[in-house]
């Protein structure tokens, strides 16, 4: 049996990084009103705990989207299948990625693409086109690398 994952991103504002990835991803952020309108009621989290974002709220600290399709656990909100999970962590980044996420949309879709993502806060790092390659890097609003290739 396959071992259900998350890919976790380490970033100084969730919120942020999650909505310029949904927006990168064409992901939905998750909802998890109902968890956190019952952590709430049983004083498990504080108001201080949590942010709005478009008219709902959100943990300050860490934040997930998830694939449009994928199921979701009706009693959290949280998405059972292709998750990205953002959460705070004290430090900057610092060096390059190690794992680093492909943004899949062909040579026809691609400079639309970037223009897309710069508007959504990304920047231009570089674009390869070699044998084997063609794909244009980017960094995202924290600096962490990705291609679209």
């Amino acid at each position: 049996m396959a071992v259900e994952w998350q890919l976790v991103v380490d970033c100084a504002d969730p919120v942020a990084l999650s909505l310029f990835w949904a927006q990168a991803m064409e992901y939905e952020p998750e909802d998890n009103t109902v968890l956190i309108d019952r952590l709430l009621a049983e004083g498990l989290v504080k108001e201080g705990d949590l942010r709005e974002v478009d008219g709902r709220k959100v943990f300050a600290t860490v934040v997930a989207i998830r694939h449009p399709d994928d199921p979701v656990d009706g009693s959290t909100g949280i998405g059972l299948g292709r998750r990205v999970l953002f959460q705070v962590v004290p430090e900057s980044k610092t060096v390059k990625n190690r794992l680093h996420v492909d943004l899949k949309v062909g040579a026809a879709r691609r400079a639309d693409t970037v223009r897309r993502l710069e508007g959504l806060g990304a920047t231009f790092v570089r674009a390869v086109d070699e044998p084997g390659a063609s794909h244009v890097t980017m960094r995202d609003p924290e600096g962490n690398e990705f291609d679209v290739q």
